[in-house]
């Protein structure tokens, strides 16, 4: 089998760190001077409020489904099985808002593709992003960097395209954004055209190359000639760069299209907006935004001076754990970081628990009680067994293969919500499974809210065009509900 392969493609296992050094591998990022964005480029701001424009749906839907939920009688609202509103939550949403149900759907897929809404066991509570989205644009911008990255799911493939050659079209749009991102201004879609049929065709090539000694009659050939001739019965290639372009300005990575495209499509352009183009030249230089100084940490709240800590080495960290723990009682420290930890922001929760180390014994108990919350569980098990004097590095052998994958995912979402972007491919090396399907076959039946953010992010992040595209046919049928 070639690298390209995903049914065989290997995880490299390596001893499986504790939550500490996961950390740091969020933390860790390389000394050099960020580069500053193309000239033109609207300053964070502005950005944020194009963001806020493109989700304002998505927001507004977001904060109805929690006020219905504060009201309900078992606390949030519930979703199908698939994800979706129910058709009798999408009316009342259809009503209140003065939508149409079918706007409220499209809606409700924005607000989960951007975390503004996440599930936990089928129940709908609000993200942390809709917390912060008033006062945070960073966590405005990636939000919106989510949706992006999820552009595919946006809408629907033309019905015609087989799975193989859509797969191949998402595959080749990096190249197409790159274009039109050094363009600088519009690219006339003839042009698009002939790239995205040159690419699908390097990525045909690539696909069928046999390596040295391996038979080129193999079995998956006549699997892979039946593939193509399900493709070419289907929508052209023109059909579904229509499509992807569509689903890109849906997303507001695409200047809207003139009337000139159902007159003259040989004339007809395609531009990246402000924020598609900043999106584009973010992935391009490997990027992410800073976070904010950590200084004056002891007088912030337990939140605030977690973020604070959140770029310093482990050292340092643990000096403003415990100068921050120093000037509160212990009991309302311990509580606090507690209920930062039942957040929705996964890097905080690790963090959390790295404080709670600081306080020691005194925390033993609230932590042997959060144990039983099956958020926390993992972290919490982690931390009880350092605490008793346990190995860091075989301390994860006391989670189960369900608790691990969890905590896989939840760091995941941590380092794609904070941290670059080969970060999070390196992650995989973190997985206690000892294959790519095997791992997302545990992804997709461990149920972590995050599993579509993080393997949507992982897709649009890894080299590997075969393993992305298997993780991002994951990452479809878990926001689908299929299997």
């Amino acid at each position: 089998m070639t690298s390209r392969t995903p049914r065989d493609s290997r995880l490299r296992l390596v001893p499986r760190q504790p939550v500490a050094a996961a950390r740091r591998a969020v933390t860790t990022r390389a000394k050099r001077p960020a580069p500053r964005p193309p000239e033109g480029t609207p300053p964070p701001a502005e950005l944020a409020r194009q963001a806020r424009a493109v989700l304002a749906g998505a927001a507004r839907l977001a904060r109805w489904a929690d006020s219905v939920g504060a009201g309900a009688a078992g606390g949030s609202l519930r979703a199908g099985l698939d994800g979706a509103l129910p058709k009798a939550a999408a009316e009342r949403a259809a009503e209140a808002l003065g939508l149409t149900p079918q706007q409220v759907r499209t809606d409700w897929d924005r607000a989960r593709l951007a975390g503004l809404v996440e599930l936990h066991d089928g129940l709908a509570r609000p993200g942390w992003r809709l917390r912060a989205w008033d006062r945070d644009d960073t966590a405005v911008l990636r939000g919106w960097v989510a949706l992006f990255d999820a552009w595919s799911l946006a809408r629907p493939a033309p019905a015609a395209a087989g799975p193989a050659i859509v797969a191949e079209v998402v595959e080749a749009l990096p190249q197409l954004l790159s274009l039109l991102h050094l363009s600088a201004g519009p690219v006339r879609l003839p042009v698009l055209l002939d790239m995205l049929d040159q690419r699908v065709a390097e990525l045909r090539t690539e696909r069928c190359e046999v390596p040295y000694g391996q038979d080129p009659a193999a079995p998956g050939s006549a699997d892979d000639a039946a593939v193509a001739a399900d493709d070419a019965a289907g929508a052209s290639l023109a059909e579904l760069l229509d499509w992807s372009l569509d689903a890109l300005r849906t997303v507001g990575a695409l200047v809207p299209a003139d009337g000139a495209r159902e007159t003259a499509p040989d004339v007809c352009e395609a531009q990246l907006t402000p924020l598609g183009n900043w999106s584009v030249w973010v992935k391009l230089e490997q990027i992410c935004v800073a976070a904010q100084s950590p200084a004056g940490n002891i007088e912030q709240s337990g939140e605030a001076m977690l973020r604070g800590c959140a770029r310093l080495t482990p050292g340092p960290a643990r000096a403003e754990y415990r100068a921050w723990l120093a000037a509160r009682s212990v009991g309302s420290a311990v509580e606090e970081l507690l209920t930062v930890a039942r957040g929705e922001d996964a890097l905080l929760r690790g963090l959390a628990f790295e404080a709670l180390r600081a306080v020691g014994a005194p925390a033993e108990a609230a932590v042997r009680a959060a144990a039983d919350e099956p958020g926390l569980r993992p972290y919490a098990l982690l931390w009880l067994v350092e605490h008793e004097g346990g190995d860091p590095e075989t301390a994860p052998d006391v989670l189960t293969r369900e608790e691990s994958t969890w905590l896989w995912v939840d760091t995941a979402a941590a380092v794609a919500d904070h941290g670059e972007t080969q970060l999070l491919v390196r992650h995989l090396d973190s997985a206690v499974q000892g294959s790519v399907p095997r791992l997302l076959e545990e992804v997709r039946a461990v149920g972590h809210p995050r599993t579509v953010q993080v393997l949507v992010a992982l897709a649009a992040a890894h080299p590997d065009p075969a393993l992305a595209k298997a993780v991002r046919r994951a990452a479809f049928q878990v926001h689908t509900g299929g299997v």
